[in-house]
């Protein structure tokens, strides 16, 4: 099962599968909640057929975190503007930047509660990836996490691999990068 949404840079632009030139796969994993988590990203350039497979790790962070990080480091890696078609298995990353997002900035990053008004959560990090979705046409596909999808599933494999890394390693708590 998946759901699809655009993010284009103009509401009168749209982004079609068709025009999708990278293809940016992100996953991130924790080990408890919060605890050591990884994250990682694969990226495949449809027109050379070339991949990249990128995950890293920090020491003391929640899932949440560690899939916006994906989905950021992903962003990162591109040099220019791209038509990107971006596969999560996250429900809070999708809906977070194609729904939730219009009203947290109108509001100044604040998050409707029956208390009022609260902080956003990880808000960092989601005006970090606001802003990359700015510079690039981005097509979400939601797909269902642990179900057999082959990227999806090594993006979680490079993600606890990660983690488990840093914590047989990591002496100074900064976490570490890996890339193949």
């Amino acid at each position: 099962m998946y759901d699809l949404c655009i993010v284009s840079v103009s509401p009168e632009e749209t982004n079609s599968p068709s025009d999708v030139e990278v293809v940016l796969y992100s996953d991130g994993a924790c080990a408890g909640n919060p605890g050591p988590g990884g994250w990682a990203f694969i990226l495949h350039h449809l027109p050379s057929g070339k991949v990249l497979e990128v995950s890293g790790a920090v020491p003391l962070t929640t899932n949440n975190q560690m899939e916006l990080q994906a989905a950021i480091e992903g962003l990162e890696h591109l040099k220019r503007p791209t038509n990107v078609r971006l596969v999560t298995d996250s429900t809070y990353l999708k809906k977070g930047i194609t729904e939730w997002i219009h009203n947290w900035k109108r509001r100044g990053w604040k998050r409707k509660t029956s208390n009022g008004l609260k902080p956003v959560k990880n808000v960092e990090q989601w005006m970090e990836l606001d802003e990359l979705v700015q510079k690039h046409k981005v097509f979400f596909e939601l797909v269902r996490g642990h179900s057999g999808h082959p990227e999806n599933e090594r993006c979680d494999e490079l993600a606890v691999q990660a983690y488990k890394d840093l914590q047989a390693t990591d002496t100074d708590g900064q976490g570490l990068t890996n890339t193949d």
